[in-house]
């Protein structure tokens, strides 16, 4: 499957736990518009809603070519699909404080399909250290003194 769309902000703010590849429903311009690459996850979650999880805040555009959709919302809430066994495993690590369910990626095959990232947000001085070790192993790998 390719990847349509990636949430590169996700591995930043989170430690990823476990992943999930989930289906998505959408309307059929929307799948066009997907293979075509107009998917922006930046900002969008997975809450869930009455025992089943909906995809907030991702923007999918209107298809170019496609007529007769004038009132389409591009960030509307978008039920996702998980097997009972995968969704009640969710459930009970999200009553875990901290933890939350991120789109991480959006692959177009035959289907449309997202990952998910069950993750912990990290704190400021992670990402701190975490950029300190990246800058020193730069370093190394170009032959400078450290």
């Amino acid at each position: 499957m390719k990847v349509v769309a990636q949430n590169r902000r996700a591995t930043y703010d989170y430690e990823i736990i476990d992943t999930f590849e989930a289906g998505i429903m959408l309307l059929g311009h929307e799948v066009k518009s997907c293979r075509a690459g107009n998917v922006n996850l930046a900002g969008s979650y997975v809450s869930l809603v009455t025992g089943a999880p909906v995809l907030k805040g991702a923007k999918i555009a209107k298809y170019q070519y496609a007529s007769g959709i004038d009132d389409y919302e591009i960030g509307r809430d978008r039920p996702l699909l998980l097997t009972k066994k995968e969704l009640s495993k969710l459930e009970s690590q999200l009553l875990e404080r901290g933890v939350s369910l991120i789109p991480m990626k959006v692959l177009a095959g035959k289907h449309i399909k997202i990952v998910l990232g069950l993750g912990k947000g990290k704190k400021r001085y992670d990402k701190r250290q975490k950029k300190k070790e990246q800058d020193v192993s730069r370093k190394l790998r170009a032959g400078e003194d450290y």
